[in-house]
């Protein structure tokens, strides 16, 4: 008898597992920083964080435009026209088009790569191209001045590139154990993934109350009862949603000991405000972009705005300091194809963050400060 109990002795039930949920964005929570391939985990991040995508694009368009001056007057006009008008791929002329994009993968990427296209004949510069960062590689030389930008070949290998006066290379904040350069986002993909672990269970949560789930229970009813009483409130109940879908309102009427809740009604949904604002606050402080800029409605006074728009302003310099190079080049060459002797200089745009009408004001208390200094010397002098 204890070898039948034993054998009929019913299974234990399974245990029943949900499907892991997870944001879409899974690579901000596996990466694994790799030389070139760490590129598209950063863009990753731009495309995940709207936060930090808007503050490249405002660095790029706070970077303003770009000019250049040369000792020859004759050449002026021309470089001018030239650094207005020159070709740079995709439906875009001008200089200040191909620093958008040499910009942009600067920040994103930590280096840029570009490409001076030179005329049939060698003697204008026919367009200015932008390259994919994650086709090169460099490979540096015999002393530290010395590098070599290395491309695909047709079988795939990484060889020296030709031309390679043509070709620009700019890393930003370039490290001492490799010259690639430091993207501007590098920590940031940590923060985003649990920004979007969040993000997506505020999503999860609120699916759950506003596509509510009903438990009926119905209590009282035995044997083959129970089962034919269940089957007819399961079809009333479901009628009645039906219909209440198509705008209808249609009333559930039940005999005997009915209970109906919603499904999860007791879990309540966990305040993100502390937990996001303490993420926002790390990518702020990357990026060097004041909050109220990013449209983050933080507490500010009017002086920390104004210190936050001085930093801002060094940020900007900082930024450009890593452009010059790259455009002074274009230009010399340029002035050689032409036979122009001399050098040449960047000159950018006045940055403008300050509003005018207090840098008006500021000069004004400056020319009655003068004024009044004027007068002193004269009274003293008339002494």
């Amino acid at each position: 008898m204890n070898w039948f109990k034993r054998r009929h002795t019913p299974d234990p039930v399974t245990v029943q597992l949900r499907d892991g949920e997870y944001h879409p964005f899974g690579i901000l929570g596996s990466c694994v920083p790799l030389s070139s391939a760490e590129t598209r985990l950063y863009r990753a991040v731009r495309e995940a964080v709207p936060v930090v995508d808007a503050a490249i694009y405002k660095l790029i368009r706070m970077t303003g435009g770009v000019n250049a001056v040369c000792t020859d007057r004759q050449a002026q006009k021309a470089l001018s026209e030239f650094l207005r008008t020159v070709p740079t791929g995709r439906g875009q002329y001008g200089i200040n088009a191909f620093l958008d994009c040499y910009l942009d993968s600067l920040l994103t990427c930590g280096r840029a790569v570009g490409e001076i296209v030179p005329r049939r004949d060698g003697r204008d510069i026919a367009a200015l191209l932008c390259g994919r960062v994650e086709d090169i590689e460099i490979r540096e030389g015999e002393h530290p001045l010395a590098f070599t930008i290395c491309g695909p070949d047709e079988s795939g290998r990484m060889e020296p590139l030709p031309h390679q006066e043509l070709l620009l290379f700019t890393p930003l904040n370039p490290e001492t154990d490799h010259p690639y350069g430091v993207s501007l986002l590098r920590g940031l993909p940590f923060l985003s993934d649990i920004l979007m672990k969040i993000y997506h269970t505020i999503g999860v949560n609120w699916e759950r109350c506003g596509n509510v789930r009903f438990a009926v229970t119905c209590r009282g009813a035995e044997g083959g009862q129970a089962a034919q009483r269940s089957r007819q409130l399961a079809q009333e109940w479901s009628r009645a949603m039906q219909q209440t879908k198509h705008g209808s309102v249609r009333d559930f009427v039940a005999v005997g000991d009915v209970g109906i809740q919603v499904i999860g009604a007791d879990a309540p949904i966990l305040d993100s405000e502390v937990p996001v604002r303490q993420i926002l606050e790390q990518v702020v402080a990357k990026t060097g972009i004041p909050p109220f800029m990013l449209g983050l409605n933080w507490s500010s006074t009017e002086r920390m705005s104004a210190q936050q728009a001085d930093l801002l302003t060094t940020e900007i310099t900082a930024i450009r300091r890593s452009l010059t190079p790259a455009v002074e080049r274009i230009c010399r060459l340029w002035l050689r194809m032409h036979g122009y002797p001399g050098s040449v200089e960047a000159l950018w745009d006045e940055i403008n963050l300050q509003d005018e009408v207090e840098e008006a004001r500021a000069a004004l208390y400056l020319q009655q400060a003068r004024k009044l200094e004027i007068e002193n010397n004269r009274a003293e002098g008339c002494k």
